[in-house]
């Protein structure tokens, strides 16, 4: 179905929101990739202009808020060339398998991730797209299938399977095809989307590709990222670590940066330190854990997520995250089971399995159990 609006209100670097604590820009990592020398700016951008924090974004991406010279912030992004279009900043909505390359996969997609944000960026046409529409490139593990974004592609043996809303169409791609076929799919969805800016909004997803499986069963959710001491297949090591409910302080964003690695933000608010020596590697994971990294398979944070909540949000009714730690500390969170905190009925950020508990001004009640589907 649907929504019923006209304007696309979804914040970029440039079109920000202003929240209860202030403006908010939203910094589009394609395939979450980043370098230290980028992550640095935004940690100085933050601890200068705003908050003094980042958030990361369920779509692999980087919110800084509370700013206070929204054109400052811009020009120190563009800069650092995380604003390489402003035309189409909004739209370079891309999310990768995050450890593709280096560890598992059929394949490595990450050239795939720069030929697609290039082919967006030079398209005006893709610029009418909205701010939330956005493409996913699963490497053949299953992790980025299962956000079910609007179009993607996913590797398997033989080719590759283009998928609409995390469904598998039936139709095969090669390697070669898979750019423009995306692009092109982004097109249709344009010339035939009236009020709707999502597939999953359409009356009939099939419009988009005619004659393609669109009753397929959605790629399984996945809600956990990868954490931990990852073995490439080169031999160098990736650090895995999460960030409880999605945010990193200014200060330990300085110290990731200072590592002078890749870096990748993944869908699930946590951060990849790439290519490193065991020995370097073994350093980086003493100075990060203390600092409230993540590297825990079995941490309960792994479990838990929540909404940006009061003081931040005016609709929000409840300090989520707040409560979302103190829900933790006391011992609430459950192996296996994914909780996420809002604070309104629009909840925000909710993964596609799990329950999503919704602030009532008394506690929280359950909005939504179990996996969602379309």
């Amino acid at each position: 179905m649907a929504r019923a609006r006209d304007t696309d209100a979804c914040p970029g670097a440039l079109q920000v929101h202003q929240a209860a604590d202030g403006a908010l820009a939203r910094v589009r990592l394609p395939g979450g990739m980043i370098t230290a020398a980028q992550l640095a700016t935004l940690a100085r951008v933050s601890a200068d202009f705003g908050s003094g924090t980042l958030e990361l974004t369920a779509r692999g991406n980087v919110q800084v808020r509370g700013i206070t010279d929204v054109a400052a912030v811009a020009g120190t992004l563009a800069g650092a060339g995380l604003l390489p279009s402003a035309t189409h900043e909004r739209v370079r909505n891309i999310v990768a398998s995050p450890l593709s390359g280096r560890s598992g996969g059929r394949g490595d997609v990450r050239p795939w991730v720069g030929g697609l944000d290039a082919a967006i960026c030079s398209d005006p046409e893709l610029a009418e797209l909205g701010g939330r529409f956005w493409f996913s490139l699963d490497d053949g593990r299953g992790d980025v299938s299962g956000l079910r974004a609007d179009v993607g592609a996913h590797v398997l043996d033989d080719g590759c399977a283009l998928l609409l809303a995390g469904r598998d169409t039936g139709v095969r791609l090669g390697a070669g095809e898979v750019v423009e076929t995306l692009v092109g799919v982004a097109k249709r969805f344009l010339e035939i989307r009236e009020t709707a800016w999502r597939i999953a909004e359409l009356d009939d997803i099939g419009g988009v590709l005619p004659g393609a499986d669109v009753a397929a069963k959605p790629f399984p959710a996945v809600t956990r990222p990868p954490v931990g001491w990852i073995e490439q297949r080169d031999g160098r090591v990736t650090l895995g670590g999460a960030l409880p409910l999605g945010v990193l302080s200014a200060r330990v964003a300085e110290f990731l940066a200072a590592i002078e690695a890749p870096l990748v933000i993944t869908p699930w608010r946590s951060v990849l330190v790439c290519d490193l020596s065991e020995e370097v590697a073994d350093t980086a994971l003493r100075v990060l854990a203390p600092l409230g990294l993540v590297f825990d398979e079995n941490s309960a944070w792994l479990n838990v997520s929540a909404c940006t909540g009061s003081p931040g949000c005016a609709r929000s009714i409840a300090d989520v995250r707040a409560d979302a730690a103190a829900a933790l500390d006391a011992g609430s969170g459950v192996p296996g089971a994914h909780r996420h905190f809002v604070g309104c009925d629009r909840a925000c950020g909710s993964p596609l399995a799990g329950e999503v508990l919704l602030a009532t001004g008394s506690g929280y009640r359950p909005l939504r159990s179990h996996s969602a589907t379309f």
